[in-house]
């Protein structure tokens, strides 16, 4: 049981994140913009982390090592969370959704350099098709998004070196501190980051205060900020080279939940994502 401990978690993260990617569309589509939303985001952020700094009795590790290594995180994260919001402003979806979600590549490439992670040939198979579902999984058909010049494709390509490197420093940093100041680390610097995605709003639009604003999507957002405490602790016990792709594979429940919830019936390029994502599942799990 102890060896699967980490599947229990990564499983957490990838139904929640995926319960979060099916809902959070809701409030912005009611008129609460995503700017706005990752503030409220890194608020639920805060009773998470005092759930985690309760589990080890407010024990934060607070040397210049771990709180270097906690901030490189969430500013890592948090930081590619809020140069996605340009790069979707300046370029088409149908690019940087796909382009962004490979970023397993780069933490399963430092991983195996550096921390020198091993798999089985069954966990490699796994890895490969879990790669190729989510290219799948986040699909997005052209539309008529005008993007000019390529200042997105370079805001693309940041985003997925910085969450490449984020899972591959949390992986890391597990090795060296508790997961539950990797965490905290991680909610100060998202926090601190709220007056820049305030500053990106674009206010001259009309913005929904009521309850389908900030109040719905502080509910929908407790489930990315549960997911993301979740990740850690699968990157304490797992290994990055197969918790990173597992855990990308929560579009497999967002497509689930908006059959369900929306009646959206998914392409043959989503179905085709989705079969290889449950395969992709089986191995990894194994």
């Amino acid at each position: 049981m102890a060896k699967k401990t980490w599947l229990l978690y990564a499983i957490i993260t990838t139904v929640f994140w995926g319960a979060w990617g099916a809902l959070i569309e809701i409030p912005e589509k009611a008129g609460f913009p995503a700017t706005l939303g990752y503030s409220v985001w890194a608020i639920t952020m805060i009773p998470c982390s005092l759930v985690a700094l309760y589990i080890i009795q407010w024990k934060l590790e607070y040397d210049l090592r771990s709180i270097f290594l906690g901030s490189a995180i969430g500013l890592l994260g948090a930081g590619g969370q809020l140069i996605l919001f340009q790069a979707l402003r300046e370029g088409p979806a149908y690019i940087v959704f796909p382009l962004i979600s490979l970023f397993p590549i780069l933490t399963i490439f430092l991983s195996l350099f550096f921390l020198k992670e091993t798999a089985t040939r069954k966990h490699w198979i796994g890895i490969i098709i879990s790669l190729a579902a989510i290219l799948l999984l986040s699909y997005q058909p052209a539309s008529g998004n005008g993007s000019s010049g390529y200042g997105w494709l370079l805001l693309s390509i940041s985003v997925f070196i910085l969450w490449g490197l984020q899972a591959y420093v949390m992986k890391f940093s597990n090795n060296v501190m508790k997961a539950e100041s990797i965490f905290f680390y991680m909610m100060a610097t998202a926090v601190l980051l709220i007056p820049v995605a305030v500053m990106m709003t674009d206010f001259s639009k009309p913005v929904n205060w009521g309850f389908k604003g900030p109040y719905l999507a502080s509910l929908i957002h407790v489930l990315n900020a549960i997911g993301a405490l979740t990740l850690v602790y699968a990157l304490r016990y797992g290994k990055a080279i197969i918790v990173t792709p597992m855990t990308g594979l929560s579009p497999l429940i967002t497509v689930v939940l908006s059959l369900i919830l929306y009646g959206v019936i998914p392409g043959a390029v989503l179905s085709t994502g989705m079969v290889f994502a449950m395969i992709g599942i089986y191995l990894l799990s194994d």
